[in-house]
């Protein structure tokens, strides 16, 4: 099982590697302690992000089409970073479900 501890130090080097680009910052700096926030609060927390994101990419790519002065690469970004919050969300929701399950499937 990976400790706080652990996950701290992944992302602070996650960070650096990513070279604190903004939507790395972003996806990470939800703005609460993990360690004392239990999973359905982080997992409620990252839904919602990945709802807002999923708002501006909405709102970016009808502004693009109507022709509001959102630029296409702005409505692209906005669209793509839409699809990573979703993909990151769906990737945690899936390593929760198959650890339930093997959880389920021990014998005591």
């Amino acid at each position: 099982m990976i400790d706080a501890g652990t996950m701290a130090s992944v992302m602070s080097s996650a960070q650096a590697a990513a070279g604190s680009n903004g939507f790395l910052d972003a996806a990470t700096n939800t703005g609460f302690n993990s360690a004392a926030v239990p999973f359905a609060g982080m997992f409620q927390s990252m839904v919602q992000q990945a709802s807002a994101l999923d708002k501006k990419a909405n709102e970016a790519v009808t502004g693009l089409l109507t022709g509001q002065g959102v630029e296409i690469h702005d409505a692209m970004i906005a669209t793509q970073k839409a699809d990573m919050a979703f993909e990151l969300t769906l990737q945690v929701r899936n390593k929760a479900v198959a650890a339930y399950q093997q959880m389920m499937g021990m014998q005591f």
